[in-house]
């Protein structure tokens, strides 16, 4: 009896230990929709290396302008061909995966003229990618998940009341999920005041192409500096570490797989707010395997 008990105790214990890890563990967020040759999005999730996918971009809306998607060569959206799109969200979904539309980008025609202004292109985007209907779906009946904000031009005003719109939509049918990909010198000069909201689930900061902020040759101080701003001062639930997947894929601001999971991870998985790795992007994973070399270590 006594041995049966001390197997119980260790079975138990091991138990409990990956239960406390499964906790700790981070997932990964990755960007796809700019390079044709990145796989398909069905393709994408069956990888399973990722926990949350954002279609990138909506780069028009705003200020009267007809919005208007952008996914490089995977489909033409003025004929209609990303309502094909649909059943490979679903996939993913079915997957436990995320899929966020990304709205905004680095290159982009975006503008939020008033509040006003803000609150039509939540019902726009309520209507035409999440729980409401139109006749002018883009990408099909599909219900994503929630709503990206990757904004780094235009102006910073309204997007706080573009946030509470869309998290409004919660109440009346399929949790609206808010997300954000912010620069990572503190504040934002975008969104900063959006962030302030805490309507923001999961904010994937840009970690890259800002040198007061990202790591350096194995210096991590700077980033650990920022990170340490970031996750005391933004009231998201989740703050993931927001990586270039190869050195091409930023100006600056790639951290070797071996260095992210020898120094930088340890020293911010610490944090009740850790999140993650986000990824830019899909194209650049596939050449590389970044999310494989560090999923596990994540």
């Amino acid at each position: 009896m006594e041995l049966q008990s001390n197997r119980s105790l260790a079975f138990f214990s091991i138990v409990i230990l990956v239960l406390a890890a499964s906790c700790d563990a981070g997932g990964i967020a990755i960007y796809w929709g700019q390079n044709g040759g990145e796989g398909t999005l069905a393709e994408t999730c069956a990888t399973r290396n990722y926990d949350f996918v954002n279609i990138a971009f909506l780069p028009t809306f705003g200020n009267g302008q007809q919005p208007m998607i952008d996914l490089s060569g995977h489909c033409n959206p003025n004929v209609g061909e990303c309502t094909k799109l649909s059943t490979d969200i679903q996939s993913c979904q079915a997957k436990g995966i995320k899929v966020i539309l990304s709205i905004g980008g680095g290159a982009g025609s975006y503008y939020l003229a008033s509040a006003d202004d803000a609150r039509q292109v939540a019902t726009y985007l309520w209507n035409n990618f999440l729980g409401g209907q139109s006749t002018t779906r883009p990408l099909g009946d599909a219900v994503l998940d929630g709503i990206d904000f990757d904004i780094e031009g235009g102006t910073n005003m309204y997007w706080d009341v573009l946030a509470k719109s869309l998290s409004a939509y919660s109440s009346i049918g399929k949790k609206v999920y808010l997300t954000a990909a912010p620069q990572c010198p503190f504040p934002d000069a975008w969104i900063g005041n959006a962030l302030k909201t805490g309507l923001f689930d999961y904010v994937w900061v840009q970690f890259y192409n800002n040198p007061p902020c990202q790591y350096s040759s194995s210096d991590i101080s700077n980033l650990e500096a920022a990170w340490e701003q970031w996750t005391a001062d933004i009231p998201a639930k989740k703050i993931f570490l927001g990586l270039p997947a190869a050195p091409t894929a930023a100006g600056s601001g790639f951290i070797p797989a071996d260095d992210l999971t020898s120094q930088v991870l340890p020293s911010i998985k610490n944090s009740s707010k850790y999140g993650g790795v986000m990824l830019w992007s899909k194209y650049y994973d596939d050449q590389t395997n970044y999310s494989s070399s560090i999923k596990s270590d994540v």
